[in-house]
């Protein structure tokens, strides 16, 4: 028996047990544990979980619920690694390792989860979040990047990624992570195969400079997920893909929108190059280029102005352009050369501010909230103000301490997901959504504010009253709408009043947003705040 083969059979002997850290799942999957508040229960299970092992839970996918080994193939496995990522974000934890073998024709695997999230975000280390319809290559392009592998033209190299959530000190959570790769000065560096924690280790350990791709999902039953994955973070930029065999989508607007919403320098790939004929990918870069001019940006294709300019105009209105094929390796080498050079983008300078992401109470420690640091720096012992609270205060404490991927730090700067131990609130009264600022700042919260809005989709109108969901920074809450002459159409843009259903939060001018309400979604920016009466 392997060592390998020894994590599976030590966690099938301890077994599923009331007050254990260990579960079994012959599968999961979107349709039935995702469904009528199915995600919250199996969260509150995977929570119970990682408490009772003290951090750190253990889940065999692939077995009966006694511990027999079933086997399950390989799209199921990655459909069920997908919904357990979502599981562990929601339950405030992530996908550590994952390790599969085969056993009866198909895969079982254990999933290590860890509490927390996976930390850090150094200078030299650049984010990219990805986005694009279902099926439209961005795993499968993604996989030859970081494993230098070219496609086999049936997905291959998209297998590297959906079943392994990497692990690497980036400022995210792991679990909407899939892939990882370097620069050493001499050109990249690539996984065998990216399964293997030493090959990934590997990578951050040699690597001057790290790529790490953040996976936003194509299926538009999880654009929550898309959001919250983007919405608040602080990734550097954004990748979308538009195949060639099939054009721009509604989904592809709509991740569209959601990059934009989010301030991120984006990147087109046009893929699949190599299923089309050459006027079909020129009729499809002509309505991508339509599509981009539509929202206000200007399309800048690579091939034709080359990397050096793309690098020094992608931004506000600029969006590089190029097309690419994973199974001929069409454009991976200025894929390559763009994210071996482009500078790093997310963090901004200012004042201290971090937005609440998640709460915990910890035994001795009492309320710590976690979040990415947005601006300036945090030091243990620093006084801070806390809220908006649902009354509009906010209220003084004192940053106690400060953890940085579970190792106690003095201090945290921009872009640093971290845990803050606060000291003069109980951690029932602290929600997501609220802000940590330094205690001189002043503050004051919104209940209403002015924005601009674009409508992405919608099925009739909007008129004055619509109660979507504003997703800002970490808030998520109801709001009404109240666009200026009465009604918005789908694809208007226009100014609205925005009134928060429940309580105020802290809003500023230029922050963006998306909203969204069924298969409504739009997304804005804030013009102007009014304070709380």
């Amino acid at each position: 028996m392997s060592a390998d083969r020894a994590v599976l059979e030590r966690a099938l002997e301890v077994g599923e047990r009331e007050n254990g850290s260990v579960e079994f799942k012959e599968r999961l999957t979107k349709e039935i544990h995702l469904a009528d508040g199915r995600l919250e229960s199996l969260a509150a299970q995977l929570r119970h979980r990682v408490l009772s092992g003290e951090g750190e839970a253990t889940y065999v996918v692939g077995v009966t619920d006694d511990g027999g080994i079933a086997g399950i193939d390989s799209s199921e496995f990655s459909e069920s690694m997908d919904v357990l990522s979502l599981l562990a974000e929601e339950a405030g934890a992530h996908i550590e390792n994952v390790e599969t073998w085969g056993a009866k024709g198909g895969l079982v695997g254990v999933a290590t989860i860890q509490e927390g999230a996976i930390l850090g975000s150094e200078d030299d280390h650049v984010v990219i979040g990805t986005a694009g319809h279902v099926d439209h290559g961005k795993s499968t392009l993604v996989g030859s990047l970081v494993t230098g592998q070219l496609d086999d033209g049936e997905g291959g190299t998209r297998g590297y990624l959906d079943v392994q959530p990497h692990e690497v000190e980036r400022g995210l959570s792991a679990d909407l992570s899939y892939a990882v790769y370097g620069f050493d000065g001499e050109g990249p560096l690539r996984m065998d195969n990216p399964h293997r924690k030493a090959d990934r280790a590997g990578i951050v350990e040699q690597a001057d400079r790290l790529v790490s791709f953040v996976d936003t999902v194509g299926h538009e039953p999880w654009l929550r997920t898309t959001i919250r994955g983007l919405v608040g973070q602080k990734l550097d930029y954004g990748l979308l893909t538009v195949a060639a065999d099939d054009g721009p989508t509604k989904t592809t607007r709509e991740h569209l929108g959601v990059l934009l919403a989010t301030d991120l320098p984006t990147i087109v790939a046009i893929t699949k190059t190599d299923m089309v004929d050459g006027s079909r990918v020129d009729d499809v870069e002509a309505d991508v280029e339509r599509l981009l001019r539509e929202v206000g940006k200007t399309p800048l294709p690579v091939e034709r102005h080359g990397t050096d300019v793309a690098c020094e105009e992608i931004g506000d209105t600029v969006v590089p352009l190029l097309r690419t094929s994973a199974v001929t390796g069409a454009g991976l080498d200025t894929l390559d050369e763009l994210f071996e050079r482009l500078p790093k983008t997310g963090t901004e300078t200012g004042p201290f501010a971090m937005y609440v992401d998640r709460t915990y109470n910890v035994t001795g420690v009492g309320a710590v909230a976690s979040g990415t640091v947005k601006s300036g720096t945090v030091e243990a012992g620093d006084e801070l103000l806390c809220g908006p609270f649902r009354d509009g205060s906010f209220r003084e404490i004192e940053a106690r301490s400060i953890e940085m991927h579970y190792h106690r730090v003095d201090r945290a700067t921009a872009g640093r997901i971290v845990g803050i131990a606060l000291k003069g609130v109980r951690e029932t009264a602290v929600e997501r959504g609220m802000a940590l600022l330094p205690r001189e700042s002043d503050p004051t919260a919104v209940r209403e504010f002015d924005a601009e809005v674009m409508v992405l989709n919608h099925p009739t109108r909007i008129d004055s009253g619509y109660e979507p969901v504003v997703h800002l920074e970490t808030v998520s809450e109801a709001a009404a709408f109240y666009p200026e002459g009465g009604q918005l159409l789908p694809g208007d843009t226009g100014s609205v009043r925005v009134r928060f259903k429940f309580r105020p939060y802290l809003v500023r001018e230029g922050q963006r947003f998306v909203f969204r309400e069924g298969q409504s979604k739009g997304v804005g920016t804030v013009t102007d705040v009014t304070p709380v009466e």
